[in-house]
């Protein structure tokens, strides 16, 4: 296999060559964001920029794309074109990053406080349990962590539990991510944003990626903003595991969603 004599013009300076880099690029942008600001973009947004970027790529490969042959003067092909690309996808992150001012979708009712533990609880713990899993015997996970009830790992186990005592002691680990959630909300947010429903929801998602990650999340940003609908849309981006869609997580985020949602005008 031989490379075309003018590869490295190719390379370097086809439209549609550059159309695939940063279409590629787009793809794993939300991912590189993440890691090096900690900030969550909508990774839906980014998908359809790369594959625009990328279609455009296979169309351009198809067209007459002159001056590779050797003359410099292709201004299509520019690198003045290449940065202002880039420049657009810089633009599109901001956008899809953008914290509303306002609140798109008010309330239906408005709280006084957040709801109370018993509240809260009736609703979370089956919520969690659901999706956890519950197992009233002892056993070895699959790095061999002495587990039991709802993936329970802390102290020294019994030989076996009733569903009472694993609802027990899974609301008491809940209330404690919730109170880590708590410390991340606006004075406003706990007054007048949170239902039992939506309070568990967003415990739910912390109980399942932690609090120092969800904590600081658009989803947490967009509703101390007062933009409770555009909140519940963010949580639904946490459905990744070692940086792939997992079915079980965009379920999960699903019914969190429609519970982040309750008493919000549609």
């Amino acid at each position: 296999m031989r490379l075309i004599k003018n590869a490295r013009a190719v390379a370097l300076r086809a439209f549609s060559m550059w159309c695939n880099y940063l279409g590629i690029l787009a793809l794993i942008a939300p991912e590189l964001i993440f890691y090096t600001t900690g900030r969550d973009t909508n990774p839906h947004l980014w998908w359809w920029l790369g594959l625009a970027l990328i279609v455009a790529g296979i169309v351009g490969r198809l067209l007459d794309q002159g001056g590779l042959d050797g003359d410099p003067s292709t201004r299509w092909t520019s690198p003045i074109a290449v940065i202002a690309a880039l420049a657009l996808m810089g633009q599109w992150g901001q956008a899809v990053d953008s914290t509303p001012a306002i609140p798109a979708d008010p309330p239906v009712v408005q709280l006084v406080g957040p709801p109370s533990d018993a509240a809260f609880l009736a609703v979370a713990v089956p919520l969690v349990g659901k999706w956890e899993g519950l197992r009233l015997e002892p056993y070895r996970d699959i790095v061999n962590v002495l587990t039991w009830c709802y993936g329970e790992t802390q102290g020294t186990p019994k030989a076996s539990y009733t569903k009472a005592e694993c609802d027990a002691m899974l609301g008491k680990r809940i209330l404690q991510y919730r109170a880590g959630m708590h410390k991340r909300y606006t004075p406003e947010t706990l007054a007048r944003r949170l239902t039992a429903q939506r309070d568990a929801a967003l415990s739910s998602v912390a109980y399942n990626v932690g609090v120092a990650g969800f904590g600081g999340s658009t989803s947490v940003k967009r509703l101390n903003a007062g933009d409770i609908a555009g909140s519940c849309e963010a949580l639904t981006w946490w459905n990744k595991a070692g940086g792939r869609v997992v079915r079980g997580l965009v379920n999960r985020r699903a019914e969190e969603y429609d519970l982040c949602m309750f008493g919000v005008r549609g």
